[in-house]
């Protein structure tokens, strides 16, 4: 009897719909990634990229990074709480890497959720990924502050301490200021040059700017 009711829940978890087994934020977008994890899964020990669409708009990341085995699995505008809650079994543990590379907390941020609250996911987000794979190097990117969402200029910034002040101490856990170097030498502010139309994004020459950060940690 045990028998047939296992097979019985192995044939509906088989005909069940991929938008009921990933009925959550973005879901088609893991769905992506699982069909090319299926078909070339990433060697563990990798160098992951992972969070929103600073992330996911990362054109020529592996690229940039050739010499390294890079995966990137930017998630559309993912939230940091989404990936506490959803992500990390489908995106993060499975490929086992050696290095974690986060960038998230912005739209949460332009959200109305509080600094403290990101802190908080973050510290969350810490924790899962310890009692998983408790060797790897985690590499938190600071929230960067895009023209668009000037309004929020406070609140990053005191996410971003508050989370550089959470990783202080703590062994393979590492803050990176990837926001000032996207500022303008002038009027220390955000420079529009380095950002796309929608003042959100960025244009190849603020990765340039991102690139010239990372790769002290990336070797």
């Amino acid at each position: 009897m045990k028998k047939l009711l296992g097979l019985c829940l192995l044939l509906v978890a088989f005909y069940l719909p991929v938008s009921a087994q990933y009925s959550f934020p973005f879901g088609n977008e893991i769905k992506v990634f699982k069909q090319q994890d299926s078909v070339n899964f990433p060697k563990p020990k990798g160098v992951l990229f992972v969070g929103s669409s600073s992330i996911r708009l990362w054109d020529d990341l592996e690229h940039r990074f050739a010499a390294y085995p890079v995966i990137k699995r930017g998630v559309g505008g993912s939230k940091l709480h989404e990936w506490v809650q959803y992500y990390m079994p489908y995106i993060l543990y499975p490929y086992k890497p050696a290095k974690i590379f986060i960038y998230a907390g912005e739209n949460d941020i332009a959200d109305g959720i509080p600094a403290s609250q990101v802190a908080q996911d973050f510290a969350a987000l810490c924790q899962m990924i310890r009692k998983k794979l408790p060797k790897a190097n985690v590499y938190f990117l600071s929230i960067k502050q895009s023209p668009s969402r000037a309004k929020y200029y406070s609140e990053v910034t005191l996410a971003n301490q508050q989370i550089k002040q959470f990783i202080k101490g703590k062994r393979r856990t590492y803050f990176i200021d990837v926001n000032t170097p996207l500022f303008n030498s002038q009027t220390q502010q955000p420079d529009s040059a380095y950002f796309k139309s929608d003042y959100l994004h960025l244009k190849p020459n603020g990765y340039d700017r991102w690139e010239e950060v990372l790769r002290n940690y990336i070797k």
